[in-house]
C-alpha cells in the first residue's frame, strides 16, 4: 500500500493558476498563459488561424518588426556574450557546438578534438570569420526552455532549436533545405537571407542543393534583430552576415520532423493489420506458393493486397476497428522536455490516499499520454491489448534532442538515461483512464470499472506515480 503522500505541493500550473494578475506579470513580451497564447505571442501580429490557413506548410512568413521591447527580449535568450560563461561548463565540439564555414559552396567543418576552449574558438571566429552553431542551447538557458516545453504542448511534437552566430562577411552554411518546420528568431544584428522554391516540398530529408540547380531566390531579405521568419519543410535557403554588421546571432527553432501522415500510417498498420487478422480469416490465409521467390509480383496479388486494403478502411470509417498509434507516441513522450521548472518534490504523491467517496483530478495533462498495446509477456496464451500511460515529468532538460549524444559520457547513471516504461493496466481499464485524462474532475466510485478494488487500483496507481490528486 502506498505511503501517504505530502500535502501542499502543487504543480507549476496549479502555482501560476493561484498567482494574482500582478505576480504573474513579467517583462517578457510573450505570454505564457497558455501553449496556444505563447505561439500567438510568438508570430504577433500575425493571427494563428491565419498562419494555419495561409502559411503552415505552405510559404515563407516574415515578420519584421521594430518593437524595442522583443529585440530586448530576443537578446537576452542567447548572444555571443554567453559563450565564455559556457565553454566554463565542458563543452564539446561536435556534441554541442560546430564550428563551420561556406567555401566555395561547401560546408567545412573546423572543430577542434575534444572540448571546447573559448580563446580558440573565438579565434576561430574572429580571425577565420567561422560560423558557431550551438546545439540545443535550451538545455542551459532557462527561457528557451520555457519557450520550448510550451510549444512542445502546443504542436504535440518535438521543437528543438539551435543558435547560429556568424561574422560579418561571412556564410556558414550551402543552400539546402531541412526535414523541419523552421522558426527563425533573430537575435543579435543582421542576416541577409535568401529563400528558393523546393526541389522537393514537404520534405523528409535533409539535403544539400547545388547553387547552379536551385535558380533565382523567391524572397531575398534582410532580417534584423527582434523579426521572425518562418518557412516550411523543403525549402532552400541560405543566409550570410552583411559586411558593416559585426555579427548576426540568430536562433532556429524546429518542429514536426517525421509528424506526417505517411508516419502515422507507418506507425498504426502494424496494430491495424494484427487486429484484423484476427477477426478476418482472409487475412490467415497462405500465400500463393513460391510468391516470395518470384522474381515479379503478379497482377492477380496487387488485386489480392487492393481488396484487403479496401476492408481495412471499411471496417474503419465503420468504427469496427481503432487506430493505435505507439512508436510515435512513445517517442514523442520520452524524448520531450519535462515542465518548466519542475522539482523532483513537485512529482511526489500529492495529499491523502485517494478513497472510493473522493473527487479525484489528473496532474500534468499536457504530459501525460496514453497507449494500448500488446502485451509483451511470455506466456502460452493468445496475445493481449494494454493499456499505458506515459508521462515526462522525469524527462532529462539536459539531454533534450540529444538523441545518440546522451550516452556518450561513460559515467552516466543507467538508471537516469533508461526510457520509462509507463503504468501498465489491464484494457479493460482504457475507458476509465479515458474518462480521467479528458474530464476536470471525477468521483472514484463512478469509474467505468466494475469491481471497486479495480476503481482503486487504478487511481492508487496514478496518485502513487504523482498524476493525480484528490480534488
Amino acid at each position: 500500500m502506498p505511503k501517504k503522500g505530502r500535502s501542499a505541493v502543487r504543480s507549476p500550473e496549479e502555482k501560476e493558476e493561484g498567482m494574482s494578475a500582478k505576480q504573474r506579470k513579467t517583462d517578457s513580451p510573450l505570454c505564457f498563459d497558455s501553449p496556444f497564447s505563447l505561439f500567438q505571442s510568438l508570430i504577433a501580429p500575425m493571427d494563428v488561424n491565419q498562419f494555419f490557413q495561409q502559411y503552415w506548410e505552405k510559404k515563407p512568413l516574415l515578420l519584421q518588426r521594430s518593437d524595442p521591447a522583443l529585440t530586448s527580449h530576443y537578446q537576452s535568450l542567447f548572444q555571443l556574450s554567453d559563450l565564455k560563461q559556457l565553454c566554463a561548463q565542458g563543452l564539446e565540439y561536435a556534441r554541442d557546438l560546430n564550428v563551420c564555414r561556406c567555401v566555395n559552396g561547401k560546408k567545412k567543418v573546423m572543430n577542434k578534438e575534444g572540448r571546447v576552449n573559448y580563446s580558440q574558438l573565438r579565434k576561430d571566429f574572429d580571425q577565420k570569420r567561422a560560423t558557431i552553431q550551438f546545439h540545443q542551447p535550451q538545455r542551459f538557458k532557462d527561457e528557451l526552455w520555457r519557450i520550448q516545453e510550451q510549444l512542445e504542448c502546443f504542436f504535440g511534437s518535438l521543437v528543438g532549436s539551435n543558435v547560429y552566430i556568424t561574422p560579418q562577411e561571412s556564410q556558414g552554411l550551402p543552400p539546402h533545405y531541412d526535414d523541419v518546420e523552421v522558426f527563425i528568431l533573430q537575435l543579435e544584428g543582421q542576416k541577409h537571407w535568401r529563400l528558393y522554391k523546393p526541389t522537393v516540398p514537404l520534405a523528409r530529408e535533409y539535403s544539400l542543393e547545388p547553387e547552379e540547380r536551385i535558380g533565382k531566390p523567391t524572397h531575398d531579405f534582410l532580417l534584423k534583430a527582434g523579426d521572425l521568419l518562418y518557412f516550411p519543410r523543403g525549402t532552400i535557403h541560405q543566409a550570410n552576415t552583411p559586411a558593416g554588421v559585426e555579427h548576426s546571432t540568430h536562433l532556429t527553432l524546429s518542429t514536426y520532423q517525421n509528424t506526417s501522415w505517411g508516419d502515422l500510417l507507418m506507425d498504426v498498420f502494424p496494430s491495424l493489420l494484427f487486429d484484423s487478422m484476427k477477426s478476418d480469416i482472409g487475412l490467415r490465409q497462405g500465400l500463393p506458393r513460391s510468391l516470395l521467390t518470384s522474381a515479379n509480383v503478379s497482377s492477380d496479388v496487387n488485386k489480392q493486397v487492393c481488396m484487403f486494403l479496401r476492408g481495412l478502411a471499411e471496417r474503419l470509417e465503420q468504427g469496427q476497428q481503432e487506430l493505435r498509434s505507439a512508436e510515435m507516441r512513445r517517442d514523442f513522450i520520452s524524448s520531450r522536455l519535462p515542465p518548466y521548472r519542475l522539482q523532483e518534490e513537485d512529482i511526489a504523491p500529492v495529499g491523502k490516499l485517494p478513497a472510493l467517496e473522493d473527487s479525484v483530478c489528473m496532474r500534468f495533462k499536457e504530459h501525460i499520454l496514453l497507449t494500448v498495446e500488446p502485451s509483451q509477456d511470455n506466456t502460452d496464451e493468445a496475445t493481449e491489448l494494454v493499456a499505458f500511460v506515459f508521462h515526462s515529468l522525469k524527462n532529462k532538460r539536459e539531454t533534450h534532442m540529444m538523441g545518440a549524444h546522451v550516452n556518450d559520457e561513460e559515467d552516466v547513471d543507467e538508471e537516469e538515461t533508461s526510457p520509462f516504461q509507463g503504468l501498465r493496466f489491464p484494457a479493460t481499464h482504457l475507458p476509465a483512464l479515458r474518462q480521467l485524462l479528458s474530464r476536470e474532475r471525477l468521483l472514484v466510485g463512478e469509474l467505468p470499472l466494475q469491481q471497486d478494488a479495480d476503481k482503486l487500483g487504478l487511481v492508487l496507481g496514478l496518485w502513487t506515480e504523482g498524476l493525480l490528486q484528490v480534488c
